[in-house]
């Protein structure tokens, strides 16, 4: 088995089609044909159902699949690694991100990173939420960041930084008369929300928040970024939700934030990482992240 191998049969196993994989894979169908009977050959379990109506995994093929690009990333990671040694650093931290976290503290944490331990690489990874959890277990990387707390048995989720939510309102809007907008209020026009399975934790911490009215919200879309949201709020689609932190590293003329009136919720960001002892360099990395937060 080699990395050829896993790479041909993670393709096919995401496709489900052997013309979609090898065009993806820039090769013709008949070698990629004959790379996944070796490979299948070699570790001697059937992989792919292929019958007349398609291919599909079976079950053997499932669980391989997650292994196999464990493996292709292991070795990536070992590549870099190698590189970064080459290259003069020192270490490696290998940061996770979900739920797409503010710019502006990342930025600020990574400055203050290259500023006070320049040797020590951070190499940043963005995933969804289970993987970000997933890849802790599985020591693909040393921390991460989201906006969800529902963690395992064996990793930490502390909370670091808590930046007010603002409603995101397009110019000459009516909700623009308050200068803090009732929440009831809101909740009378179209809602341009974050989707549940991209961003799960920014969704969980919203949908808790709309629960807390009596009013059942007008849900008109579901965006991936909060670039999405935005731009749809200016195009007067609906009403968004977002946080200080995010709209201040954002430039939209035509969108407005105001704060909720009566309201003291905030969108909480939390450092995730397995529950041992950090090393020296994580340990670092944990303490400049609690400062730009603080």
């Amino acid at each position: 088995m080699n990395l050829r191998q896993l790479r041909c049969f993670i393709a096919v196993a995401e496709e489900l089609h052997f013309g979609r994989a090898a065009e993806r894979l820039h090769i013709e169908q008949s070698p990629l044909s004959r790379i996944i009977k070796k490979l299948e050959s070699d570790i001697d379990v059937i992989l792919f159902e292929r019958t007349s109506r398609g291919t599909r995994l079976t079950w053997a093929g499932k669980v391989f699949l997650d292994d196999a690009k464990r493996m292709i990333l292991a070795f990536e990671q070992a590549k870099a690694n190698a590189k970064s040694a080459a290259a003069g650093y020192r270490g490696t931290l290998r940061i996770a991100l979900s739920d797409g976290i503010a710019r502006i503290h990342l930025s600020a944490l990574l400055a203050l990173c290259r500023e006070e331990e320049p040797e020590v690489e951070i190499r940043l990874f963005e995933t969804a939420f289970p993987q970000n959890v997933k890849g802790l277990h599985e020591d693909l990387y040393d921390a991460g960041f989201a906006l969800a707390d529902e963690v395992d048995d064996g990793i930490i989720a502390e909370p670091v930084w808590r930046d007010p939510i603002v409603v995101a309102v397009p110019v000459r809007h009516p909700l623009l008369a308050y200068k803090r907008v009732p929440l009831r209020e809101v909740m009378t026009y179209p809602l341009v929300l974050c989707h549940p399975e991209v961003c799960e934790g920014c969704s969980r911490q919203l949908e808790q928040l709309l629960r807390s009215v009596d009013a059942q919200p007008v849900v008109v879309e579901r965006v991936t970024s909060h670039d999405l949201m935005l731009a749809l709020v200016a195009a007067g689609y609906g009403i968004g939700f977002s946080s200080t932190a995010h709209l201040g590293a954002c430039n939209y003329a035509d969108v407005v934030a105001r704060p909720l009136a009566g309201s003291s919720s905030v969108l909480t960001t939390y450092l995730l990482r397995s529950d041992g002892e950090p090393s020296e360099q994580l340990s670092n990395f944990i303490g400049r992240t609690n400062r730009v937060g603080g």
